[in-house]
């Protein structure tokens, strides 16, 4: 049976609503809605009620092209206010055997150990790095044997008044939040694969208005930044120097826009802003210094934040541009310049089915991302904000948070609850049947005054 996912993409220049489904781990989109952004700058809410209606704008036409009315969407939210830390986590493991309860518990302490600002609230708890007893870099510890575990995260979180005014907006559009992903982290999901992951990659989605940076080392997170710089500045650029109204401008930096050295001096005439009579004469070499001066500026500072991030030299797949900045002319070429030993890739979406060209370019690598990242192609173990662990084995915890009381005198500052035995191979009834079946010699026979115990409560 297919299940139906909604995501919204909420970014500065453009809202987009992507509607799909999802069936033993594949999905197909059934419709989308695109509507231009309003109450929204540089990542952040300015205006709930301009905000409320582009996003139902966008979520009706999504609605109507599929025909499947859903009221729960994973949602996207921009870097622009958000912080991260690493953090640890360690337990002991009785029985030795580590099944998906004590990855549970391990996670939850490293959440715990976390010195998280009040004002801010967790979006991703990514583990990173798994070690059990002396062994470090485990890929995954499930069904391993071991007496110890320890685990680093680097958890992402954001300003809960940030995360309260989205929420105020998508609401007022009519939908539910669900899932909540840092915008960055989905446009990763859309474009990389596995082998990118296990070798390390960067992943630069540039934007609209703003620009965001991951790391991936170890198949998960290890860092991430934020630009408030985008392909916006650059068509802002252009209207100033050049004294032409914005939608000139930007129709400029699409169709003209360039970084490569076009070899020959063509000119082009221009509005002037205020002047409906006349003309301006401009040259296209100095419509392509402005656009270079902005996205050399844009790229530089984030090559230093991955320099400064001291993971530059884990990163063997490189760095992955995506997003609609992408599609100015020479972009790769101009940041494989400025990081000359590192390949660096234009990246577009993948994994999805009977999809439209449309949503197969780089702009729609923070919606597709989203809609890949319900599915399931989340980082295995990671903690959402709710503090429940997404995981793709077979065996689903019955244990929520409540099972695990926090106590700051014990050792690893956890106190985790018996969970409920599982039972694959006999229901419980037979066990108790078996187990009844045991010799009783006495009154004080452990297994005889279990089964009364049992039969008293089931």
């Amino acid at each position: 049976m297919s299940t139906p996912i909604l995501a919204i993409d909420i970014g500065s220049t453009k809202i987009c609503a992507i509607i799909g489904n999802t069936q033993d781990s594949r999905v197909e989109v059934s419709g989308h809605g695109i509507a231009k952004s309003q109450g929204i700058k540089k990542g952040t809410i300015t205006n709930i009620e301009l905000a409320a209606k582009s996003i139902k704008k966008a979520v009706d036409n999504a609605k109507r092209v599929s025909g499947i009315n859903i009221t729960t969407a994973t949602i996207s939210i921009s870097g622009a206010y958000t912080k991260s830390i690493n953090s640890t986590g360690v337990v002991n493991i009785p029985s030795n055997d580590i099944s998906i309860n004590e990855i549970n518990r391990v996670m939850q302490t490293a959440l715990y150990n976390a010195n998280i600002p009040n004002e801010f609230e967790v979006l991703h708890v990514l583990p990173f790095n798994f070690k059990i007893d002396d062994q470090d870099y485990i890929e995954d510890p499930y069904g391993m044997n071991a007496s110890r575990m320890e685990v680093d995260t680097h958890i992402i979180m954001t300003a809960k008044s940030s995360l309260e005014n989205l929420k105020k907006a998508v609401n007022a559009a009519g939908i539910e939040i669900g899932k909540v992903v840092l915008s960055g982290y989905a446009s990763a999901i859309a474009v990389i694969n596995e082998n990118d992951k296990e070798r390390g990659i960067a992943v630069i989605d540039l934007g609209g208005q703003t620009s965001n940076l991951v790391i991936y080392v170890g198949n998960a997170i290890q860092y991430n930044d934020f630009l408030a710089v985008g392909s916006n500045h650059i068509t802002n650029d252009l209207s100033i120097a050049l004294h032409t109204p914005l939608d000139t401008a930007e129709e400029l930096k699409i169709y003209k826009g360039s970084l490569l050295n076009t070899g020959y001096n063509e000119n082009i005439e221009l509005p002037i802003i205020g002047d409906e009579h006349n003309m301006n004469v401009v040259s296209m070499d100095i419509v392509h210094s402005i656009i270079h001066s902005r996205m050399e500026e844009a790229l530089t500072i984030l090559m230093t934040s991955i320099a400064n991030s001291g993971l530059k030299n884990q990163i063997g797949a490189g760095i992955m541009l995506t997003g609609g900045m992408t599609h100015i002319e020479g972009t790769r070429e101009l940041a494989q310049a400025l990081m000359p030993n590192i390949p660096i890739r234009i990246g577009q979406p993948k994994y999805i089915n009977k999809t439209s060209n449309e949503l197969l370019s780089a702009e729609y690598s923070v919606a597709m991302g989203l809609l890949l990242y319900e599915a399931g192609y989340n980082t295995e173990y990671e903690l959402e904000r709710h503090k429940q662990m997404l995981h793709s084995k077979e065996y689903k915890p019955k244990e929520s948070l409540r099972d695990i009381a926090i106590n700051s005198t014990s050792e690893t500052k956890a106190k985790i609850s018996v969970s409920k035995p599982s039972f694959t191979e006999k229901s419980e009834n037979e066990l108790f049947a078996d187990l009844s079946k045991e010799p009783v010699k006495n009154n004080n026979n452990p297994v005889h005054s279990f089964v009364e115990w049992a039969k008293k409560i089931f």
